[in-house]
């Protein structure tokens, strides 16, 4: 069987890992360059690839092809391989029929970080053998072929999702769903939503779907759609039989005839968003069994996700935060409602179709100056230019930084959380992140 990769991420790296280690012939093509640690992997396990190519000859005499999560279905290469009948699958896809684990699955516009990461410290306090990866960490083929976990913790990506075939995690998480990413999905929001809902198409009714019951897209797939999945709602407003909700300031799952309470002070995770995020990982820990005590300590010392929200420094009594892990508008919505100080907003980069009305109640409401942070501004200043009274654009963090300094006041919050992709002026929304502590622990 000859197994073609493209992309040598990664996703791709580990696929071939594990392709070698199951008698598959390898091939790993990138259009792109391959990174020097990546490269030595492929040569010292006797791995054929090629770079900044790819070369069809070579590709088309494939049994199967997995393809990394970035590579978009319209790359000419993809579609070629579609029309010769060739399958295309992502490597969760490849990957999980090597392993006999119990599979958490984790989707969602925004949270899926923050939950799978909360879930697998829920697990591995509990000692449970745990595995956490997908789009976080080491890569889930790459793990199986040389770990042996009981169970995985997978935060899944709708590009992710697109390359499933038979893949069904045990238990399914949807966080939410807001507009993100539709220029890969034909600026259709349905094509996306579906796209996540993928995660659970194979589950049995012996398998669980946790989802956010609040959330309206996911309601009205509802609506027209089913699972055979036993489903466990998640909620802020609504109370539930079966299921978890947030009642007299006290956090309460309810599953399989057992409940379990907490007050929700005690939770080390702040903001609405964030009391949703546990209630989906604590419904995953009471399915796992994990004890009431052990689910009570996780949740109160849970350290939280680097460039989620993250308080870097306060200087003059101003706190920094950094939020660059909001690449869509709706993960800024949840930092801005979360603001409870008049904010500096840096904002901005590569906008993915964003629709900035949602922000405006709060931008009225929060933000005292906006810096735009991107090379092409034009839809933000055009969306808060007469909402706030300053208004300046930079092109560089240390500007950024600078400026969000003289604009603050003792008392103030500045808060980075772009709303946007990052690759106008970054490597990625880490690299964004870093550059602005840097910036604010420099000045």
């Amino acid at each position: 069987m000859r197994l073609v990769i493209l992309g040598g991420g990664e996703s791709g790296i580990g696929t071939a890992i594990l392709g070698k280690k199951k008698g598959y012939e390898v091939f790993v093509s990138d259009f792109g360059k391959i990174k020097g640690n990546y490269k030595e992997v492929l040569i010292i396990n006797g791995i054929a690839w090629e770079e900044e190519r790819h070369t069809e000859d070579l590709i088309f005499n494939a049994d199967v092809v997995m393809k990394s999560p970035g590579i978009p279905d319209k790359s000419p290469i993809v579609k070629k391989l579609l029309e010769k009948g060739i399958p295309v699958i992502s490597e969760i896809e490849f990957a999980a029929p090597f392993t006999d684990a119990t599979i958490i699955g984790i989707t969602g516009s925004n949270g899926k970080t923050t939950t799978t990461m909360l879930t697998h410290h829920l697990l591995k306090s509990a000692g449970l053998n745990v595995g956490l990866g997908g789009n976080i960490g080491k890569s889930f083929a790459w793990q199986i072929a040389d770990n042996k976990y009981d169970s995985y913790v997978l935060e899944l990506s709708s590009f992710q999702l697109d390359g499933i075939m038979n893949f069904k995690p045990h238990i399914a998480i949807i966080t939410n769903i807001s507009p993100d990413h539709l220029d890969r999905y034909d600026y259709k929001y349905e094509n996306y939503i579906d796209a996540k809902f993928r995660i659970t198409m194979n589950q049995t009714e012996d398998d669980f779907l946790i989802y956010d019951a609040d959330d309206e897209a996911i309601n009205d797939w509802f609506k027209t759609h089913s699972t055979k999945a036993k489903l466990i709602p998640f909620s802020l407003i609504k109370t539930f039989s079966e299921g978890a909700y947030i009642k007299n300031n006290k956090m309460e799952v309810k599953i399989n005839q057992e409940e379990f309470t907490m007050d929700t002070e005690h939770i080390a995770l702040e903001g609405k968003h964030n009391m949703k995020n546990a209630m989906a990982a604590t419904s995953v820990a009471k399915l796992m069994q994990i004890r009431k005590a052990t689910i009570r300590e996780s949740l109160s010392n849970f350290q939280g996700v680097e460039h989620r929200l993250e308080k870097v420094l306060k200087i003059h009594n101003v706190q920094y935060i950094n939020d660059s892990k909001a690449t869509n508008v709706n993960a800024t919505f949840f930092a801005l409602d979360s603001m409870n100080t008049p904010t500096v907003w840096i904002v901005g980069g590569v906008d993915k179709g964003n629709d900035y009305n949602e922000l405006m109640s709060l931008v009225r409401e929060k933000v005292k100056a906006i810096i735009c942070l991107g090379v092409d501004n034009k839809k933000i200043i055009d969306a808060f230019g007469n909402v706030v009274d300053m208004m300046i654009e930079v092109t560089n963090m240390n500007d950024a930084v600078k400026m969000a300094q003289r604009l603050s006041e003792k008392g103030d919050t500045v808060l980075l959380s772009p709303a946007c992709a990052s690759f106008d002026l970054f490597e990625n929304y880490e690299d964004r992140g870093i550059q602005f502590k840097q910036a604010v622990k420099s000045l």
